[in-house]
């Protein structure tokens, strides 16, 4: 497969690509700007054969450059099209300068921004690219939100502007578009943090760049797909039982809290272990064994209680409704709460675990010497997240995630749009999942999920990727049939079974 389907880059990396492609390989950079241009048409017209009358805004620079090419290729299908300039004219020696020659001779007309827009259906935004790090300037900022405002559809050449290419953030304003055309390398910006919210539709153009190109820069982020995870989840043999599918230990679910539990551990079941525990406060036991009695649920006390159930186990999943009130029980009450004595029990274990939501928090408050280490997973949300660095996450979400998995050990993931997951040695984006799964209990699932996964065998990254892919995904099959509003957490469960076992659809 072809480096650039799976692979994410930095703004400066798929610069790079571009020079090597055009240094190196003889490509004239003319010829990439028409191949970005035509790629940027058709899927114009593939949203609107007739789209009626079309405005393509250009700012400076390269991406100035497609718009102008793209304004001729119009105009030369006689389709009605006016240019919006903001800013100079490119000089004629360089290739936007061509392009310009080019959009003048098909007889396009360059008007101001504010007249180009006057009555158009379609626009085409050149203005801002790559480049961008700062924020917006003010007259790029007028022109941004004159279009968000214009009843039309929008198509984004490269990157919508004023997103930064490589953190997603909103660089104090942003066209939203409808759809985005992508070249050369897929842009870290447009697929997580508020990337996904502006670029609309994203459709990625290589612009056949020779695949030797791609052999010069390693990735910053490689793209999660379900075809390639699933196949990593080993087959059953016919003569197989439970004790082959691994023991998932939950523990969690302090008073008031057993719903969260619940999920992790029927998530766990759900994901094909072959036993799943709980231990527990005891005013949650007979909830627990009344809405799943597949469950082993144990009350746990004292020490000793929870540690007969870790002897037992084969992974351990430690955080959901793991809550801070104090059991009022002389063995594991005290100075501190309940949770809080689980917690350091759970921790004095070698086994590998995945830490999430109350566990995370207990996590951030130890001495940083006791808070690393290689066999456990990490599942923050940028709430938690922040807690654990003691920063705002989302400036820059790979950052964040590198740093995290720095400085706790193990695989960390960073959920959120464009979820993040990194190891020591490589970090994954899984493109899948969707505003409707911003409700409680969406994180205990996949807490569940991929202690299942950890149990029946699946490396560390692998259960963290795989688990995270089809925690997105079964969102997605549901919210396509139903809609994203009112998904609830439990729903996934039997979609999250289907996806484990190869159905996809």
């Amino acid at each position: 497969m072809n480096k650039s389907v799976t692979s994410i880059y930095l703004a400066q990396q798929v610069r790079e690509l571009d020079r090597i492609t055009i240094e190196e390989k003889g490509v004239p950079g003319i010829k990439l700007m028409r191949s970005a241009a035509q790629a940027c048409v058709d899927v114009l017209l593939e949203q609107a054969s007739s789209p009626g009358k079309v405005s393509v805004l250009c700012g400076s620079g390269n991406n100035a450059g497609d718009g102008f090419i793209i304004a001729g290729l119009l105009a030369n299908r006689g389709i009605e099209v006016t240019v919006g300039l903001v800013g100079k004219v490119p000089s004629g020696g360089t290739d936007a300068g061509k392009a310009y020659g080019y959009c003048r001779e098909a007889g396009v007309e360059i008007l101001t921004a504010e007249l180009s827009l006057k009555n158009s259906a379609f626009v085409v935004d050149a203005l801002l690219g790559t480049g961008l790090i700062g924020p917006v300037r003010p007259e790029y900022q007028q022109v941004i939100s004159a279009v968000n405002l214009h009843d039309c559809t929008v198509l984004a050449v490269d990157l919508p502007s004023g997103l930064c290419a490589d953190t997603g953030n909103i660089l104090g304003a942003c066209i939203k578009a409808d759809m985005t055309v992508t070249f050369i390398g897929r842009k870290l910006g447009l697929l997580t943090n508020d990337g996904p919210e502006v670029v609309g539709e994203l459709n990625f153009a290589d612009l056949s760049v020779p695949g030797s190109v791609f052999d010069a820069i390693e990735p910053s982020v490689r793209m999660l797909s379900y075809e390639d995870q699933i196949r990593k989840l080993p087959v059953r043999n016919r003569n197989a039982h439970k004790m082959n599918h691994g023991h998932v230990l939950v523990v969690g679910g302090d008073q008031g809290m057993a719903g969260a539990v619940a999920m992790a551990a029927e998530a766990a079941m759900y994901s094909g272990a072959g036993l799943v525990s709980v231990a527990t406060h005891p005013t949650s036991v007979n909830s627990l064994v009344a809405r799943r009695p597949e469950v082993m649920t144990k009350s746990v006390t004292t020490p000793d209680e929870l540690k007969a159930l870790i002897d037992r186990a084969t992974v351990i999943v430690v955080g959901p409704g793991l809550g801070n009130e104090s059991l009022g029980n002389e063995s594991l009450s005290g100075d501190s709460a309940w949770g809080s004595k689980l917690f350091d029990i759970v921790l004095e274990s070698e086994l590998p675990m995945i830490i999430d939501a109350d566990g995370l928090n207990r996590l951030s408050r130890l001495p940083q010497q006791s808070t690393r280490r290689d066999n456990w997973i990490l599942t923050p949300h940028p709430g938690e997240a922040r807690n654990l660095l003691g920063k705002d996450v989302q400036v820059n979400r790979l950052a964040s995630v590198k740093q995290l998995q720095e400085k706790y050990g193990g695989v960390c993931l960073l959920k959120g749009a464009g979820t993040l997951i990194a190891s020591h040695y490589d970090v994954w984006l899984c493109p899948y999942g969707n505003p409707g799964m911003s409700v409680a209990g969406m994180g205990d699932v996949l807490s569940g999920i991929i202690g299942g996964l950890v149990a029946q065998g699946l490396d560390m990254s692998d259960a963290a990727c795989l688990g995270v892919i089809v925690h997105s995904l079964a969102a997605d099959n549901i919210t396509a049939r139903q809609g994203q509003r009112g998904l609830l957490a439990t729903q996934l469960l039997p979609e999250i079974r289907k996806l484990l076992n190869g159905m996809p659809g």
